[in-house]
């Protein structure tokens, strides 16, 4: 809303008073902007709008006419009349066609009521009219390219969504929030490489505007994803205004009292995050346990899972349209002891409720495969594979374990199971499988799939189906590499059960690197599908690694890229070998880590009271984050120079290396990762060009 600093008393106070001077063009654009933003403050938007709409009918030559007709706009779109709102830019833009914020709140307002194609074109308008223009003018136009390129996102435009971003990211390229979304829909597309510079938009510019989840889907480099973590926090979150809250400091626990722990999500419904934590819920001891379960996400009316998580949790709240303060007062009010981050940087997370520090601990868990590089997450919880000792260096948080990180829903409901035929699959092949999202298969990947394919005479690769450009760009990388594009086979989407259903038609499911599957390697092997992978050093990459182990078929574990590959030819070449292993799978089905779900809900109660007792001795861990800065420059430049590390070791040692030549340019203090006693350089360690 347009502000004027002007602060002389209005003459006459009310409203009557005031709609008279407007009537007869005695009340000044000064005092119309003063009287009507006092009275929307305090809650009276009907008069400030009537003040507005009288003002407009008798001064109509007025030359600040159009900027009346925006605030007439924006307290309208704030009492709910958007109809009335976007009448009111359009009358404004009719007087100043190039005012940008009318441009952009209209095209919102568009959006909002279901016309985002009247949206996009709105946005364009005025994107081509500010080809050459003021620098306000040109961060209008960058946030018009940016909400095309968004709304074209969710509408499955794809193609037509990055070339608005790549617009965006040319005309501002130090502005990160078009690059994010533009290397992710890279990513969804399968568009390989990934990152392309141009002559005015660097590879660094690449770097950093990729999101912390992105990184993960593009490289296995824990120290330079925390680094990145780290710098996402402080440049998305920040440190809010934290005056009017008062530190939450521990309830000390006597004996008979519960632990109030706080669940906060967007996917608390159906969803993976929902499918994995609800049966979590439900098996929680309520006799030690307060169960708070606070949703952020869009509205889901008739959702099993929800309804199951409502009746399973002692309170529910939907905080998705208070403010993130907001929200935090909430939780605040609530006492929470324990409060549980389930987004971690995923969509529609928001992080910046745990800034305001509204519980005395804060958990990252289940939702998020990484570290949050937070000053205010204080444990994640993993397990033994995902983060072995050695690699605790590589997360801001203090590392707690479980036996498996992957919770799974054993009442979830299941089709029954289809023919091959109906599925669109030959019966008499041997079917390799991947049912990841398309932002998980990268070049490499791929690559070793054709490798398998062109061993494997006859075998075919069943995918999840992404749109027609995405499935015929895959099939036509398959048709480059000598594989027949008929042998890539992909399943439409389908509602859970089905999917369930049909998972089993496959022989062997191939893992991606290096982001690999999560709840989507559990399902795999609860319906007997064998999965073949191989860990790498994050989070991400060694998660479905966790998940075979604790299925109890570690056989199924490869060392390396070079092992998975002529282990799957091995499987196809002998298809009995697998019938070993499924029967394996079946037999340890009810008994194995992975669907303990008892044991898994009590060890989370063992460690959130180790968490309470921890706090209320004052050892609530501090997270360590000295230098990423550093780091995430480092890992830039590895990044940069595409360096291939043979195993962790020369992994480390590059950083050692570098973090050396930074140190001798300029000294700084330690650190508990890898400047935690000093520098040693060596040339060893790196294995050259990949």
């Amino acid at each position: 809303m347009v502000t004027n600093d002007a602060s002389a008393p209005i003459p006459v106070p009310s409203l009557a008073g005031i709609l008279e001077l407007a009537r007869t063009q005695r009340l000044s654009f000064t005092d119309l902007f003063q009287f009507a933003e006092s009275r929307s403050a305090v809650g009276q938007r009907l008069e400030a709008a009537e003040v507005y709409k009288v003002w407009i009918a008798f001064n109509e030559t007025h030359p600040f006419l159009h900027l009346v007709y925006f605030n007439y706009s924006v307290t309208l779109r704030q009492l709910g009349d958007v109809a009335g709102s976007i009448h009111a830019l359009r009358a404004c833009l009719k007087l100043n066609p190039r005012f940008g914020p009318a441009h952009i709140n209209l095209g919102r307002a568009l959006e909002d009521s279901g016309v985002a194609t009247q949206a996009i074109l709105q946005w364009q308008s005025f994107v081509e009219m500010t080809a050459e223009s003021t620098a306000d003018g040109l961060l209008h136009r960058l946030l018009a390219l940016q909400h095309i390129g968004r709304v074209m996102e969710n509408a499955g435009l794809l193609e037509d969504a990055e070339t608005a971003l790549w617009q965006a990211m040319e005309l501002r390229p130090d502005k990160t929030e078009a690059g994010q979304h533009w290397s992710a829909l890279r990513q969804r597309q399968c568009k390989w490489p990934t990152l392309v510079p141009s002559d005015h938009v660097s590879m660094r510019h690449l770097l950093d505007s990729m999101s912390p989840l992105a990184l993960a889907c593009f490289s296995d480099d824990p120290l330079f994803q925390l680094a990145k973590a780290y710098r996402y926090n402080k440049s998305f979150v920040g440190r809010p205004d934290t005056s009017g809250f008062s530190r939450k400091v521990p309830k000390q626990k006597t004996d008979g009292q519960r632990l109030r722990v706080g669940y906060v999500s967007s996917d608390l419904r159906d969803h993976a995050v929902g499918f994995a934590l609800r049966e979590v819920l439900e098996l929680h001891d309520k006799k030690s346990l307060e169960i708070y379960a606070y949703y952020c996400g869009e509205p889901a009316a008739g959702d099993a899972t929800q309804a199951r998580m409502k009746a399973a949790v002692d309170c529910w709240r939907d905080i998705a349209a208070l403010s993130d303060a907001d929200a935090a007062r909430q939780i605040a009010d609530d006492d929470i002891d324990i409060l549980v981050d389930v987004n971690g940087y995923t969509k529609h997370a928001r992080t910046k409720i745990f800034a305001y520090r509204p519980a005395p601990v804060v958990v990252n868990f289940c939702g998020y495969p990484g570290t949050m590089g937070s000053p205010f997450h204080h444990y994640i919880i993993a397990d033994e594979h995902i983060i072995p000792p050695e690699n605790e260096i590589y997360y801001s948080e203090k590392v707690l374990r479980i036996a498996c990180n992957q919770p799974i829903d054993r009442k979830r409901v299941i089709a029954e199971r289809p023919s091959r035929a109906e599925a669109g699959l030959p019966e008499d092949a041997f079917v390799f499988a991947c049912f990841n999202g398309m932002q998980k298969i990268t070049q490499e990947t791929f690559a070793d799939w054709m490798k398998i394919l062109l061993a494997t005479t006859g075998s075919v690769l069943w995918l999840l189906a992404g749109n027609d450009d995405v499935d015929q760009r895959l099939r036509q990388a398959a048709e480059k590499a000598g594989v027949a594009p008929e042998r890539l086979i992909f399943a439409p989407k389908a509602p859970n059960a089905k999917h369930l259903a049909r998972i089993a038609l496959a022989d062997l499911f191939l893992d991606t690197f290096p982001y690999g599957a999560h709840s989507t390697a559990a399902d795999a092997l609860t319906m007997g599908l064998p999965i073949l992978t191989f860990p790498g050093k994050s989070f991400a990459a060694r998660f479905c690694h966790s998940i075979v182990a604790a299925a109890g078929v570690p056989e199924l574990i490869c060392s390396g890229p070079q092992s998975y590959i002529e282990r799957a030819i091995g499987f196809a070449n002998d298809p009995k070998s697998l019938r070993t292993i499924r029967e394996s799978l079946q037999a340890k089905r009810e008994t194995c880590a992975l669907r303990d779900i008892p044991a898994l809900a009590s060890r989370l109660e063992a460690l959130f009271w180790q968490m309470q007792a921890e706090c209320e001795g004052g050892e609530t861990p501090v997270p360590d984050l000295r230098n990423l800065d550093i780091y995430y420059d480092i890992g830039v430049e590895l990044v940069q120079d595409n360096i291939a590390f043979p195993d962790d070791r020369g992994y480390r040692q590059a950083y050692r290396n570098k973090l050396a030549e930074w140190h001798d340019y300029a000294p700084f203090p330690y650190d508990s990762r890898l400047a935690a006693e000093g520098f040693t350089a060596s040339t060893t360690g790196a294995s050259g060009k990949s």
